[in-house]
């Protein structure tokens, strides 16, 4: 059996296909194909007329691809396919019945996690595709996978990137993939996919200052600027290679000062695939490689051997081929499983072991954990710009760096979660985490958890309560908020409350405007008004209420499901201090003329 990629137009069904006669349903494959294309190959046999073939095995994948070819303009990329050898009617449907009785798991992900276990085992992509039968093409684009990040694999398992875009994301460095992780979270922005994300990547002439290596105080070349001032290019492409070449080539001078045996700088554009090498530190004979991207993006990897070397050196340089592993599949299955049972049995009875595999898990993710960060999407830039420049917000901007440096990250990542880099994978980080004290895997645990509450759930509410949190310690009302403010009578009910009932009487029939003026001139103590301080508005405190009748306001009732996870004591040890929240917060009226 050979195993090879065709053009769709030189196939077509053969009668022994057990599947070829009646309508084609594809209606349940085609999401997956359009997806993801072709995954598992059809089987064929060579036909009558040279370099065509009749499938013997995958009609509804034929068909299935022939409509995503035709929604496509007509492009369809060649379709993996067993050769058969031309043998008679009866092993061709043979073949057919095996084919639709045994299929293989179409996860590409979990075919990655397998794929480079066996690669660490010793066996070759070529190996790889003999036993599972693929095209060894097919082997390498899964492997591929290795170069995304844990987060950009789980976004594809779950189906929210399609293949296009998880094939040039592949092509990416770890830079350019965080970058692009930041457009998908931001509501704001477009992130390219499929075809235009190649040409996000590469860059063509358009290489960002960000990109250089080398000090730009001392580059003699043109920068421009955009518009907006926001990002810098380089004005020509030529004067930008010959000073990011030679920067890289002081780099590498360097690290072969550094005591390293061999520095190896990829071409422009040459993508250094993880799964093709293995770690090795410099004693032991480990390398580095500098990758330049396409639109001059320099990474470095320290402390890598090809896969073959590695090999050649566990063999003694013998360079023997791998033997067939004694473990079988089924085998290899029990030993996990047991493996895992007796291995949960004792964390279970170590917490503080558990806790830091929790942090890990959150931090990294893995194919049972998904995590995300609170988005924190503010419906207009107001009320971003108020929430981003709040007190409460200065003061977890420097508990998250603190958390980001004890764990070894980029403290100016925006979030612990965007700060690991992956490289490690998640027993690394494991192991990180258990260097550290039983104090930092808190704190850090404490930060991962408070970006990852989500707003405006019952859960607010309750932690609000538990914490005892008064809010005139850490908010002040701002113009934000008061422009939001519309409603007629509860602009009577909050200048009755920081201006007195007098007041609030004397203004009843002004403008909107001149209400939310008093409100902001008593709170500044402007405008010959007295002063208030420490005033929140009653929707802000913990419990919330109302200022009318109609009401609309969120209320405590919300959490009470969840509160008993908190306090064993039940509602009233809750309630004691704040159990008239708005009370202790509200300014006594002041009579004042308006």
């Amino acid at each position: 059996m050979q195993l090879r990629h065709i053009d769709i137009a030189n196939l077509t069904v053969s009668a022994a296909n057990m599947r070829g006669k009646g309508k084609v349903d594809i209606a349940n494959i085609l999401p997956s194909v359009r997806a993801r294309g072709i995954l598992v190959p059809l089987m064929v046999r060579p036909n009558d007329s040279p370099e065509t073939f009749e499938i013997v095995a995958g009609k509804r994948r034929y068909h299935a691809a022939l409509a995503v070819a035709e929604e496509n303009g007509g492009e369809c990329d060649p379709l993996p396919c067993a050769v058969l050898d031309d043998a008679d009617d009866a092993a061709a449907l043979e073949a057919s019945l095996i084919e639709n009785v045994a299929r293989l798991d179409p996860d590409e992900v979990t075919r990655w996690e397998t794929f480079t276990r066996l690669v660490k085992e010793g066996r070759s992509a070529e190996d790889i595709a003999l036993t599972f039968g693929l095209t060894e093409v097919q082997v390498k684009r899964t492997l591929a996978l290795g170069n995304l990040t844990p987060r950009i694999r789980h976004l594809y398992r779950d189906q929210k990137i399609d293949a296009v875009t998880v094939k040039h994301l592949t092509l990416a460095s770890k830079a350019q993939q965080k970058e692009w992780l930041a457009l998908l979270d931001d509501p704001a922005s477009y992130p390219p996919r499929g075809s235009s994300l190649k040409a996000w990547l590469f860059g063509g002439d358009s290489i960002p200052a960000k990109a250089a290596i080398f000090d730009l105080a001392n580059y003699e070349g043109e920068l421009v600027t955009d518009l907006f001032g926001e990002d810098t290019y380089f004005a020509s492409a030529d004067a930008f290679w010959a000073a990011q070449h030679a920067a890289v080539e002081a780099k590498a001078a360097a690290f072969r000062e550094d005591g390293w045996t061999d520095v190896i700088v990829l071409q422009p554009g040459q993508y250094f695939n993880t799964w093709e090498y293995e770690r090795r530190a410099k004693k032991k004979g480990g390398k580095v490689y500098i990758a330049v991207g396409h639109c001059g993006d320099v990474t470095i990897h320290e402390g890598y051997i090809s896969l073959r070397e590695a090999r050649r050196q566990e063999a003694g340089g013998g360079g023997a081929k791998p033997t067939r592993p004694e473990v079988t599949g089924p085998i290899q299955n029990y030993i996990d499983l047991h493996r895992h049972a007796v291995v949960r049995s004792k964390v279970a009875a170590k917490p503080m072991l558990a806790l830091r595999l929790v942090l890990a898990h959150a931090i990294s993710g893995s194919a049972l954990w998904n995590v995300r960060v609170e988005p924190q999407r503010a419906l207009t830039d107001a009320i971003a710009e108020s929430v981003e420049t709040c007190p409460s917000e200065a003061v977890f901007d420097v508990q998250r760096r603190a958390a980001l440096a004890s764990l070894g990250f980029d403290a100016e990542a925006p979030t612990v979660t965007s700060g690991y880099d992956g490289d490690c994978g998640i027993s690394g980080l494991f192991m990180r985490l258990l260097e550290l004290s039983d104090e930092a895997v808190l704190d850090a645990l404490a930060i991962v958890m408070a970006e990852t509450l989500e707003a405006g759930t019952p859960l607010m509410e309750t932690l609000g309560r538990h914490l005892q949190i008064n809010m005139a310690d850490a908010y002040v009302v701002d113009g934000a908020l008061l422009d939001l403010v519309k409603d007629r009578e509860v602009l009577d009910a909050m200048v009755a409350e920081v201006a007195g009932q007098q007041a609030a009487d004397a203004n009843a029939k002004a403008t909107g405007k001149v209400k939310r003026q008093i409100i902001a001139d008593c709170l500044a103590g402007s405008n010959g008004r007295a002063k208030v301080v420490r005033f929140v508005p009653r929707w802000m405190a913990f419990p919330p209420s109302a200022y009318t009748q109609r009401g609309g306001v969120a209320t405590v009732s919300r959490a009470a499901s969840v509160e008993p996870l908190f306090s064993s004591q039940g509602d009233a040890e809750a309630d004691g201090p704040h159990s008239d929240a708005n009370a202790a917060n509200a300014p006594e009226p002041v009579a004042q003329a308006a």
